[in-house]
C-alpha cells in the first residue's frame, strides 16, 4: 500500500499538487478528524506527530519523495493500525473526512483530487480490521 500511484502523462500527484498545497491538505483533514465523533477517540489529543507522519507517508505514497521511509522506516500500514479497531464504518469516515478536505482545498484541481480519493479508498477499505458494529455499518436493514 506504499507504492505511488500509476504513472500519468501529467506527471506524479505529488507534483501536481505541491507539496505546500499537500500540507494544507493534512491540516483541514486532522481539523475534520479531531471533531468527528467515531474518529477522534481513536487519535491522540495533539495531532502533530500524527499529522507529519501522514504527510510524509502521503508525499511518498503520491510520488514524492520517500520521506516517511525515510525518517519511519516501512509504513506497514494495516500492522500499525491493527491496536485500532477499524470498522467499515470508520474506514468511511475517515475517507468523509478526506473528501471534505480535500472539497475544501481550492488550490488541488477537483480531477486530482478525485485520483487521490480513488487511491486513497483502497488504502481504507485495507485497514478494515474489525467487524461491523451493527447492520447499519455493515449495510445491511435493521
Amino acid at each position: 500500500m506504499t507504492a505511488p500511484l500509476s504513472l500519468n502523462p501529467r506527471g506524479p500527484l505529488y507534483e501536481r499538487i505541491g507539496a505546500d498545497a499537500l500540507a494544507r491538505l493534512v491540516d483541514r483533514f486532522y481539523a475534520r478528524v479531531a471533531a468527528h465523533p467515531e474518529l477522534a477517540p481513536l487519535f491522540p489529543a495533539d495531532l502533530a506527530l500524527t499529522a507529519e507522519k501522514q504527510l510524509a507517508f502521503l508525499t511518498g505514497f503520491l510520488g514524492g519523495p520517500p520521506l516517511y521511509h525515510e525518517r519511519f522506516g516501512n509504513p506497514r500500514l494495516r500492522a500499525r493500525h491493527l491496536p485500532f479497531p477499524i470498522t467499515p464504518a470508520r474506514a468511511q469516515a475517515w475517507l468523509g473526512c478526506m473528501e471534505a478536505a480535500l472539497r475544501a482545498s481550492p488550490e488541488i484541481d477537483v480531477a486530482d483530487a478525485n485520483e487521490m480519493l480513488a487511491a486513497l479508498a483502497r488504502v481504507a477499505v485495507h485497514m478494515v480490521n474489525t467487524p461491523a458494529e451493527t447492520p447499519d455499518e455493515a449495510g445491511l436493514p435493521s
